[in-house]
């Protein structure tokens, strides 16, 4: 008996860098690369497979990643995106960097865009997202926008802790269908020049963007907070990734032949 069936969307995840502990006299441990589950929870539970991804150097595998999935999440993390990126000079309020996870997002990206991948970034994902088509950043708010609120509430990351307007005409406005939402915000740096296809789609209440998408792609989107953390509670936030699973091409499987 032959078939066709169509399986769940794969979605790439990028991950973070670690070292494993170690009683090594020189106190060097195992490099790691990992990823905190709610990522891969919510992927999951908006009914599409979670792939965590190796960071890498080699483009051959990184095209090699891409022709496998349906669709890519670059992840946040604890670290701040170097300057160098976007043409800028360090300023005193930059923080730690992980230069190896920023290339390699940043060439990720670029071959998901040329291929017109469906892209969710979620805060510094979403950072990334601009750098690479050319946009800047604040490197940090505080010490750069006057009269900024306090963007940095990790206490408040599993409930939310400011309200941000959602731009009519966007598609972040047809996912959530709602003129504003709560979210939870843990960073200090922001978008700042817009990158080459972007437009804004979300801001808070200070003018701070918290929301990015492309004008030139079937879906790509930027949140600068953490819905992952927020499905729970938040049918809005859960919506989010079932948009964005959603706009993910379902490849077919090829015929299959059952013998009995």
């Amino acid at each position: 008996m032959t078939g066709r069936s169509r399986r769940q969307p794969l979605i790439g995840i990028t991950p973070d860098v670690a070292t494993a502990p170690t009683s090594k006299p020189d106190g060097k441990g195992e490099p790691l690369i990992v990823l905190q589950a709610r990522y891969a929870r919510a992927i999951e539970q908006a009914g599409a497979v979670p792939m965590v991804l190796l960071i890498t150097g080699s483009r051959a595998t990184m095209r090699t990643n891409l022709d496998r999935l349906d669709g890519l999440v670059v992840s946040g993390g604890n670290f701040d995106i170097h300057p160098e990126f976007y043409g800028e000079k360090p300023i005193d309020g930059l923080r730690h960097i992980r230069k190896e996870r920023t290339e390699f997002e940043l060439g990720l990206i670029s071959l998901a865009l040329k291929r017109d991948l469906p892209l969710l970034g979620i805060c510094g994902g979403a950072q990334a997202i601009n750098v690479a088509v050319g946009g800047t950043l604040y490197q940090d708010i505080g010490t750069q926008i006057a009269g900024a609120g306090k963007h940095e509430q990790g206490a408040l990351k599993d409930r939310g802790g400011h309200e941000v307007r959602i731009h009519e005409g966007t598609k972040l406005r047809a996912i959530v269908g709602r003129a504003s939402l709560e979210v939870n915000t843990t960073h200090h740096q922001a978008v700042k020049e817009l990158g080459k296809g972007l437009l804004v789609n979300a801001t808070a209440g200070d003018s701070v963007i918290e929301g990015i998408e492309s004008k030139d792609h079937s879906f790509v989107l930027g949140v600068q907070w953490h819905p992952e953390f927020l499905t729970h509670r938040d049918r809005w936030q859960k919506k989010i990734f079932s948009a964005f699973v959603t706009s993910c091409p379902q490849k077919r499987l090829k015929p299959r032949t059952v013998r009995r």
